[in-house]
């Protein structure tokens, strides 16, 4: 799994183009079009590499305006749109055939001592010892369906995942609309924040969509299902390890006019250490 990692981190060490300019490259995890995670990943560290501080994110807000070509680069253009004194903000967007596929804002802030509480607690769940990975579920399915759709079941990949309560893809069961898995990069990292961070804003987009499929018995290998992210906000609360255990708790409050409102709360060690929000397109193809 060492590879698998060095392949991501890889994959987010973007080229540079020119000043406020860079480029990356796509990898395929199965999908029809570039993984969202990737794009958001990617446009962070562009966005950190015009820092001229040592500042960490706090906040993005991004947009899917396109889907994103697998076999094409992507070029990331950031506008320096803020150097304060204590908070810096950047706009990042992602070009495709000349046209914007992506944008974010980010926004990035001094270290400070500050007042802190915690109202939440991490959900009581079985440990991730206690639990089968995704990879080894998809496995068992991969036999079951056709050879098509197989090698996307039969990948690898450099996050493991342990779901608390997995869904059978092929025959999915209404369920209420709520998840947890635990998740953390497959091999030891450095002690790079800003690394972290990005492999959060990757691994953050994994399962948050398919929470609100649970109580309409739907999954992603459902061919009248039309599935894809539209927005995703991320908010970091404390510092944090990717190559560590983390808790995703994953709620979907609501569904409407073919969208579906996500959200999640990310723990480790008991502290709650990053909060997202996601709506996502949910349209069935056929009545």
């Amino acid at each position: 799994m060492t590879n698998l990692v060095d392949e991501l981190v890889n994959l987010l060490d973007l080229e540079t183009i020119e000043l406020n300019l860079f480029r990356g490259e796509s990898c395929d995890v199965g999908g029809r079009s570039v993984f969202g995670g990737q794009v958001i990943s990617q446009s962070l560290v562009a966005a950190y590499r015009t820092l001229e501080e040592q500042r960490q994110c706090h906040s993005l807000h991004a947009y899917f305006l396109r889907p994103g070509d697998i076999n094409t680069p992507i070029i990331y253009e950031v506008d320096r749109i803020r150097d304060g004194g204590s908070f810096t903000t950047r706009r990042v967007v992602a070009i495709q055939h000349g046209e914007a596929i992506f944008h974010m804002s980010a926004s990035f802030h001094i270290v400070e001592r500050g007042f802190e509480h915690q109202e939440v607690s991490i959900p009581d769940v079985p440990p991730p010892d206690d639990l089968e990975t995704d990879h080894s579920l998809r496995l068992k399915t991969a036999a079951r369906v056709s050879e098509r759709v197989r090698p996307v079941l039969l990948q690898e990949r450099p996050i493991e995942i342990r779901p608390v309560d997995p869904v059978d893809f092929l025959t999915p069961e209404s369920k209420a609309p709520r998840k947890q898995a635990w998740f953390r990069a497959s091999s030891p990292l450095n002690d790079d924040q800003n690394l972290h961070q990005a492999l959060l804003a990757y691994a953050s987009d994994f399962g948050l969509l398919g929470t609100g499929m649970r109580p309409h018995g739907l999954s992603f290998l459902d061919p009248n299902l039309l599935a894809a992210s539209l927005d995703h906000t991320l908010w970091f609360h404390h510092p944090l390890r990717m190559d560590e255990w983390m808790l995703y708790d994953m709620e979907s409050p609501c569904a409407m006019n073919a969208r579906s409102f996500n959200r999640g709360q990310i723990y480790q060690n008991g502290k709650l250490v990053a909060s997202v929000c996601q709506e996502g397109l949910m349209r069935q193809l056929k009545s």
